[in-house]
């Protein structure tokens, strides 16, 4: 059997992002394997192993890239606190369009009984994102007012996602409706500040 050809080149995880996305895509993520994404980008199951360990790992770097898209956006135009949250919630989201059934099938992965670690790590994931909104956005609540507000933003932010997720309007222009409606409401409640 002939050996595998190593490549010396640095590994990048969003190159191995984007090629597992684009085998999964062909079947599911359930289905994807490192082994076959070993095999497809020509590496040797060690050198993958020693960037990813698990499958869970290329999840967690499609949400990465999603965060990295909203920390990226321009909100210097945007006038009010609602209306820097609306653009960079949807910076996030928009990071995700290429792939929303995959997306559903990690987060369905993720919430499989058995993967209570995964469970976890999603929700400090989710804090983790609500305090970068709250930090882009220049909210300042503080002591109860901040633990409310956090709260609503998580609240906020889960349920736009899940019905983004299987929004099935043009350019999932239903969910995006909600989310203005929803943080209008936000505003109105004091919890934009």
């Amino acid at each position: 059997m002939p050996q595998k050809t190593l490549i010396t080149k640095p590994l990048d995880i969003q190159h191995i992002l984007d090629h597992a996305l684009v085998l999964a895509e062909h079947s599911s993520w359930e289905n994807l394997q490192l082994t076959a994404l070993a095999n497809s980008l020509n590496f040797s199951v060690v050198q993958l192993a020693r960037l990813v360990k698990q499958k869970d790992e290329l999840a967690d770097a499609w949400f990465d890239r999603a965060d990295e898209a909203m920390l990226s956006t321009e909100l210097a135009g945007a006038d009010t606190a609602a209306d820097k949250l609306e653009l960079a919630i949807r910076s996030w989201l928009n990071a995700l369009v290429p792939y929303p059934r995959l997306t559903r099938q990690m987060l369905y992965y993720k919430l499989e009984p058995g993967h209570v670690h995964l469970q976890a790590a999603a929700l400090l994931r989710i804090s983790r994102t609500v305090q970068w909104l709250r930090e882009l956005t220049g909210l300042k609540a503080s002591g109860s007012a901040r633990v409310t507000q956090e709260l609503a933003l998580s609240g906020l932010f889960v349920s736009i996602f899940i019905g983004w997720l299987h929004d099935t309007s043009p350019a999932q222009t239903a969910s995006l409706k909600r989310l203005k409606f929803a943080l209008a409401t936000l505003n109105k409640l004091g919890l934009c500040r």
